[in-house]
């Protein structure tokens, strides 16, 4: 998860001492979220339904998360007075919601698209403020959203009838629009006047996500059995991997681990730094799913690929 961390203040490009890590660990947390979508994306093609394993995830992330907030920062398990509300819409919307519509994109969709139209959330945020909060946006926010609808037009090849599945698509719209509740409502708690530290807001947000999927699908009728063969990241000539071990490496290495070290970084360099340097997760997404899924993209969309980033980049700076 991204954006909700408050770096260290007055940490500027370069000035900090502990720069370097901060950007390294953007990197790495990058590089882990990417490889994390094809190891989901291998789940799903065995057969687990998308709502599953978005139980599966947010409910283990967040046993994990409760032990770490509860032995580094106990107090932060208490709520406060009337905010189980906002946690509840944060938690149901901004992550159940994304987890879920995440994975519906990218089993119809190649990895690197589905990311890409994830990522326009940014802009979405920005068109709340500009027409929903009534206040002043910069002008890059319009040239952030025409070079995206641009690059996303050369993503789907809409002059050859459009080469995207519709169904993905939605998921993948509808998971930028969720991405863009998690922004704002977790903005919202970090910068209110009482406001709550980033990893114990992730950690309750995964826990109403948790508690949503346990409502709606109960564990008791969880289809485990479906958890016992293999997956095949690498494509079936290099073997399988156990599923378990995938759904292990999701939860551990592709939720927990990144965003710690995310949380890390904005101890050392401002989240307008980080956030770009994320940017580069659909690109390194594109090429491991082309080399471990056999997902090519043709030249006119790694272009436009690049374009839809240009405009995120601009949207994400405006304000």
């Amino acid at each position: 998860m991204r954006g909700l961390a408050e770096p260290i203040p007055g940490v500027a490009l370069g000035r900090h001492p502990r720069a370097t890590l901060g950007y390294l660990l953007c990197v790495g947390a990058a590089i882990l979220f990417a490889v994390n979508a094809t190891v989901s994306k291998s789940i799903l093609l065995s057969g687990i339904d998308p709502t599953r394993l978005s139980q599966l995830r947010v409910t283990a992330a967040f046993l994990i998360l409760l032990v770490v907030v509860a032995i580094m920062r106990p107090a932060a398990l208490r709520l406060k007075k009337g905010e189980w509300k906002i946690l509840l819409v944060f938690g149901i919307l901004g992550v159940a919601m994304t987890q879920y519509l995440y994975f519906v994109a990218i089993k119809f969709l190649p990895v690197g698209v589905a990311l890409l139209i994830e990522f326009t959330a940014p802009i979405m945020v920005a068109l709340w403020f500009r027409f929903g909060m009534h206040e002043a946006v910069n002008r890059k926010v319009w040239a952030g959203l025409v070079l995206a609808m641009t690059g996303l037009a050369m993503v789907g090849e809409v002059w050859d009838g459009f080469a995207l599945d519709t169904l993905g698509v939605i998921a993948g719209f509808g998971a930028a629009a969720a991405l863009a509740v998690y922004f704002l409502l977790g903005d919202h708690q970090v910068r209110s006047a009482d406001p709550r530290d980033p990893v114990s807001l992730t950690m309750w947000g995964f826990g109403a996500a948790a508690l949503f999927w346990a409502v709606v699908q109960p564990w008791w009728s969880f289809p485990w059995a479906q958890l016992s063969g293999d997956g095949y990241p690498l494509g079936t000539d290099h073997g399988g991997t156990s599923l378990w071990m995938l759904c292990a490496w999701m939860v551990l290495l592709g939720t927990v681990v990144p965003f710690s070290m995310e949380v890390e970084a904005l101890r050392n360099i401002r989240a307008s730094q980080a956030s770009v340097i994320g940017m580069t997760e659909p690109l390194v997404a594109s090429a491991i799913a082309w080399v471990a899924l056999g997902e090519v993209l043709t030249p006119v969309q790694l272009v436009g690929a690049v374009i839809v980033l240009v405009g995120v980049f601009l949207a994400e700076t405006s304000r």
